[in-house]
């Protein structure tokens, strides 16, 4: 059957990004004034003595004639009510393109005996990987030149607009070098299914080998003897489930089967610890997790468990050398709610061995480490912000914590790329709403910030044209629910201006302070974009995200139309002029505020949205919902769960109301949230709504759960919501005077 789950942010968030609209059915007479009405089917399911009547539910089959005559019709409609946006589609394009360097090169990254990066070439859609030598082993200046200008003895190791040709869509999965830089494996998407063929290349001979696996997941990685590769694969329901063990040269057929994650509840994955001497299988659900280890030395060991699974435990392992002794540095959230670190014998790693190194803390969250020779670099988030700290490693034993501080109110601070195990120095990126994004190299010795490289800007882009703000709404039960606002620089506080408020709110992810090139076609025309950090992410803590899931789920929509409200009130919007937008999960939120509140928002924008989250979490045949019962519950065996889901799913509760302006987005490849969900929504919502013409439906039918590849094409889907946003909104097609 078709998928249906698994929500993530990355690509739904506001700056994911056609104008291509599909076309080829039979489009109404008049469709400006005669939305498609899909036919009702009656479909009966019964559970907990519950029976409901789904009349739209044969919009699953993706194979039926009917079904796609449908998805080609809905695409016309868009296309006619929307034709009146062409130009502003256009202007939006052009202004994302104009600002964009689009030759352009990351900072080289150091690896072994090489320099990595990767280029993008004004015309080209995707990017070419390259490398080049490193003079010496004390080489630590990356190697710089003008953008298109080849670095001396580069070396281009996948190109994907080679890889990409006779293909409507591409993705890259795994790319990953061998420990010598000798070999490349790398895999790849070309459907939207998140099924990739991993294939190996040949650095030194330019030349691909003979090995191919298909449907493999995303997790790839090495052994140190440089031919053993370990890889996923996944199940019927897309969970994936085997690591299975390859060595280059053989068949695939006689890869060995390391792992078998035989409970439902369990995806698993396989990557190493960053000294690489550890390669890691990590079984987890939403709530638990199990590691095993194997010396990536001796690759055909079996692995060993470090700590057996306890339901409700999380841990995440990763190796240190501390005072000249290997140890196991653990994660855990064992006692310690927001997460605390300990470290155990790599010999002995149970965890009656663990012992702290860093203490829980009620206001802040640890979400990594990352071990060098000589310091840890520690992710976290405190007051809803990302940062990033080091401690040193003395012989002795552990430093004090030292973060990396910025003096903007609103930012985000991640390490970023930093793969060899004795650097001088930690890589971090750095960006806000007003600041591109930056990347800087921070010295153990002396604590010296050098920067490498910041996100250009074309076109003139001033700072402090621009203004970020931390907002605080109160929701219902008195909770503070933190919301970011950026804007231009001097935005009238009296409601006059259009905005857009963006939303996601599970998984515990978290909505962070981040520059798009692309909001600022929305800030010139005297919009206001904020992010409602709603519970049922991570930004305040783990106490965050528990207090938006499972039966407290409703806390999340309630916050977001607490935080909706709040902006209103506050003087930055109006209700007419207020557009909601999330995505995937998100794009549940957003069904869910509609039926709560239609009188709070001038239109919504839905990107592939979980609407129809009972039907999907009822059906454990469906990819990814026994893994999403730690999300959600479980309805199927649970009665008050499947009560509680049934009283906010956004499809169920559809009523007659006055529904604002809707555009909701999907891809018919989608195996995370299948296309029938926004389908039977955008149906439902005509058919209590007397037609809804204003509700739009716009399917990709040649992609998946990220919308289409590429990046102009990205440009175009974004230049294709924001235009709708923009005239939703009642914000002027044209920008502002000085913008």
């Amino acid at each position: 059957m078709s998928a249906s789950v698994v929500c993530v942010p990355d690509a739904t968030a506001p700056d994911h990004a056609t104008d291509t609209l599909a076309t080829g059915a039979p489009a109404p007479s008049d469709p400006a004034d005669s939305p498609p009405l899909a036919d009702k089917v009656p479909i009966e399911r019964t559970h907990h003595g519950d029976t409901v009547v789904d009349s739209y539910e044969w919009l699953r089959d993706k194979e039926s004639s009917s079904v796609l005559a449908h998805l080609e019709a809905e695409n016309a409609y868009t296309a006619e009510r929307t034709a009146h946006l062409a130009a502003l589609r256009a202007d939006i394009f052009g202004e994302i393109k104009s600002r964009t360097q689009e030759t352009d090169m990351s900072v080289p990254t150091r690896k072994g005996a090489w320099w990595y990066f990767s280029r993008t070439v004004e015309g080209q859609q995707y990017a070419v990987h390259c490398r080049a030598p490193a003079e010496s082993v004390d080489d630590w200046e990356p190697p710089g030149v003008a953008p298109g200008e080849s670095l001396p003895g580069e070396q281009v190791l996948l190109d994907g607009n080679v890889e990409a040709e006779g293909h409507a869509f591409f993705s890259l999965g795994a790319f990953e070098v061998s420990p010598d830089g000798r070999l490349l494996a790398y895999s790849t998407d070309v459907v939207g299914d998140e099924r990739y063929l991993l294939r190996f290349k040949d650095l030194q001979a330019q030349a691909m080998l003979a090995d191919e696996i298909p449907d493999t997941h995303y997790s790839v990685t090495w052994a140190r003897d440089q031919s053993t590769v370990f890889y996923t694969t996944v199940d019927a329901a897309w969970r994936p489930f085997k690591v299975w063990r390859h060595v280059l040269g053989t068949a695939v057929a006689a890869d060995d089967l390391v792992h078998h994650e035989s409970d439902e509840r369990y995806g698993v994955g396989v990557g190493t610890t960053r000294s690489e001497r550890y390669v890691l299988i990590v079984a987890s659900s939403k709530i638990t997790s199990e590691v095993r280890v194997i010396d990536a030395d001796h690759p055909h060991s079996p692995p060993r468990v470090v700590a057996e699974r306890r339901p409700g435990v999380e841990y995440h392992v990763e190796h240190a050398v501390v005072a000249g002794t290997d140890r196991f540095l653990v994660l855990h959230n064992d006692g310690a709610d927001n997460f605390a670190l300990a470290q155990a014998p790599v010999a002995t790693p149970g965890r009656q061995h663990w012992t702290p190194v860093i203490e829980a803390q009620a206001d802040v969250r640890l979400e990594d480490v990352a071990a060098f020779a000589t310091h840890l670099v520690i992710a976290y988030r405190r007051a809803a912000l990302p940062r990033t700290a080091v401690l040193a490693l003395g012989d002795d034993g552990y430093g004090e914590v030292e973060e990396i501080a910025f003096d903007e109110e609103l930012y985000s601070c991640y390490p970023a790329a930093n793969p060899e195990w004795a650097q001088p120095h930690v890589r971090v990126a750095y960006t806000s709403f007003v600041t591109p994004a930056t990347v800087f190299d921070q010295f153990w010795a002396d604590g010296r910030r050098v920067l490498r490289k910041q996100q250009p800007v074309l076109g003139g882009y001033d700072p402090a044209d621009y203004e970020q703000h931390r907002e605080w709404a109160t929701a219902a039960d008195g909770t503070a629910v933190p919301i970011s606002v950026v804007c231009r620089a001097g935005t009238p506080r009296d409601g006059s201006a259009p905005a857009l408020v963006y939303g996601y709110g599970s998984y515990e992810a978290s909505m962070d302070p981040g520059f798009a090139v692309s909001r600022l076609s929305l800030l010139d025309r005297g919009m206001v974009f904020a992010i409602a950090h709603v519970r049922g992410g991570g930004e305040m803590g783990r106490h965050w995200y528990d207090n938006g899931k499972m039966l407290t789920k409703k806390n999340t929509f309630t916050d977001f139309v607490d935080c909706a409200r709040h902006l209103v009130a506050s003087g930055w919007t109006a209700p007419d002029r207020l557009v909601a937008m999330g995505g995937s999960a998100g794009g549940l939120l957003i069904g869910a505020v509609l039926n709560m509140a239609p009188d709070a928002f001038a239109g919504a924008l839905a990107a592939v949205p979980f609407v129809d989250a009972l039907t999907s979490i009822l059906d454990p045949s469906l990819p990814l919902t026994v893994i999403e019962w730690d999300e959600w519950g479980d309805p199927l065996h649970d009665p008050e769960v499947y009560t509680y889901m049934k009283s906010y799913t956004p499809y169920e509760n559809v009523r007659a109301a006055g529904y604002p302006p809707v555009l909701a987005t999907t891809s018919l490849n989608d195996t995370r949230v299948s296309f029938v969900e926004p389908a039977k929504w955008v149906a439902r919502l005509r058919e209590l709504n007397a037609g809804a013409p204003d509700v739009l439906l716009k399917t990709e039918m040649s992609a998946g759960h990220g919308g289409v590849s590429g990046r102009y094409e990205a440009w175009r889907e974004r230049a294709f919501e924001y235009a709708w946003v923009i005239d939703t909104a009642g914000a002027p097609h044209t920008p502002l005077a000085g913008s």
